[in-house]
């Protein structure tokens, strides 16, 4: 047994979100996902056949889901997203990192 640091790792902002499988156990998968300014692809919608709950740990972000409902993220903010709950990621804050730990299972 060793403890690590959800930090560790994390690399200078790139072109793409850096995501980081930290866990992988039967039906759950833990990630960490660094944004810095980047968000979903216009028309994009993620429909996973997970739910997923999800934390910002550090930075802001905004979550869309279909229908227009928007939700504003910060540091400390977590919200569960239902299997085939469509949504995408709206916005992450261009002048930091943010840093989202991922909880995903079926």
């Amino acid at each position: 047994m060793r403890a690590r640091n959800l930090e560790d790792g994390i690399l200078p902002p790139a072109a793409e979100e850096q995501l980081t499988e930290l866990v992988r156990r039967g039906p759950v998968r833990i990630e960490r996902i660094v944004s810095h300014g980047h968000c979903s692809a216009p028309g994009f919608w993620y429909d996973q056949a997970e739910n997923e709950w999800v934390l910002v740990v550090r930075g802001a972000a905004r979550l869309e889901y279909d229908g227009g409902e928007t939700l504003a993220l910060n540091a400390g903010d977590c919200v569960e997203i239902p299997s085939h709950q469509r949504h995408r990621v709206a916005w992450t804050d261009p002048e930091r990192q943010t840093v989202w730990l991922a909880v995903f299972w079926r």
